[in-house]
């Protein structure tokens, strides 16, 4: 700019870059945690979660049916009683030719068969065995360990092992008779079980499918007493 001419504008200056560092970026950038501060947050975190999982597991584990307990000894037990009612219901379908005894014997057969696979997978769940060391019913408000089973240590309404090879040998209308006079039996001999594990068992499952075998053996008793009337 030549000397004494006044400049039509004034020169722009060139303005210096923010130097990293300064106090203003101190001021507005987040803080930054040293490393081993985020080491210990991520170890406390993962500390808190395996203390969580415990806590979860061991809870299941106390609420879960003890060996001796109404739960498990009305799983086994019914498995036991249903087992015998099936092989009843499949001895009697292959003897008779009456088709109204034929269905109701297959509906017996495969509603139990089922019903004990279901019970099976609980106790496997529980993580509890199949057979327990204690007799047959002693869950039965068996605190000191009483049995509620027969004199001969059967379970109530099983039919006994000279009853049922009376229903191997027998055929026909002979063997319908027996048949509907030792399910009527074995029936209410389930359902006096069934309603010990109602009031008894701790577990949702176990009372709601305790209560349904009360409902259906004790629709199907009727049925049965029907029928052997009809064969009087």
């Amino acid at each position: 700019m030549s000397p004494g001419v006044a400049p039509d504008r004034a020169e722009e200056v060139p303005v210096p870059a923010a130097v990293e560092g300064t106090s203003d970026d101190a001021d507005t950038a987040p803080a930054r945690r040293p490393r081993w501060v985020r080491g210990a947050v991520l170890v406390l975190a993962g500390l808190l979660v395996g203390v969580a999982g415990t806590i979860a597991v061991m809870a299941i584990r106390s609420s879960a049916p003890t060996d001796w307990g109404a739960d498990a000894g009305f799983a086994r037990d019914m498995q036991t009683h249903h087992a015998q009612a099936v092989e009843m219901a499949l001895l009697v379908r292959d003897r008779s030719q009456d088709e109204e005894l034929r269905t109701v014997a297959y509906d017996i057969a495969t509603s139990q068969q089922q019903q004990a696979g279901q019970m099976y997978g609980w106790l496997v769940q529980w993580g509890l065995p199949q057979t327990g060391s204690r007799p047959p019913m002693a869950w039965v408000g068996g605190e000191h360990g009483e049995t509620h089973a027969g004199a001969d240590g059967a379970m109530p309404g099983m039919a006994t092992p000279a009853q049922l090879d009376e229903l191997r040998a027998a055929d026909g209308v002979d063997a319908e008779r027996l048949f509907l006079r030792l399910m009527i039996a074995h029936h209410e001999g389930g359902v006096t079980m069934a309603q010990a594990a109602v009031a008894q068992a701790r577990t949702e499952e176990v009372r709601t499918l305790a209560a349904a075998i009360v409902a259906a053996q004790s629709s199907e008793i009727r049925v049965l007493q029907g029928m052997l009337d009809d064969r009087s």
